[in-house]
């Protein structure tokens, strides 16, 4: 997987750690392609359990991920509004702000 467009902080610690990183990406590609949902779907399911634990690094990851594999930032924010009955109003409007920032920063590169 290309390092382009991953934090550099992840690129910081995928290089003390290749053998770690090359592992976790080679699983998380296995588990994306072991059953019937579209890479799209994985992600956007990763998006939304990303933003159930709170996770910014995850959510920001996942919105680059979906993207990449064709989600719009409509399916993206509606994804993660999907969640305010699920785990709350404060949570969802977090992991939206996280998202938008990754979103907005996509839509100034285009």
């Amino acid at each position: 997987m290309s390092d382009k467009g991953k934090p550099s902080f992840y690129k910081k610690v995928s290089k003390q750690f290749p053998e770690v990183f090359c592992a976790v990406e080679k699983l998380g590609t296995t588990l994306r392609t072991a059953g019937p949902l579209d890479e799209k779907t994985s992600h956007l399911i990763q998006l939304a359990a990303a933003a159930a634990g709170q996770s910014e690094g995850a959510v920001c990851s996942h919105t680059r991920r979906a993207l990449q594999a064709g989600a719009s930032p409509e399916e993206i924010s509606h994804a993660l509004l999907l969640l305010v009955s699920t785990i709350g109003f404060p949570q969802s409007m977090a992991a939206m702000s996280w998202s938008q920032k990754v979103l907005e920063k996509k839509s100034k590169t285009k």
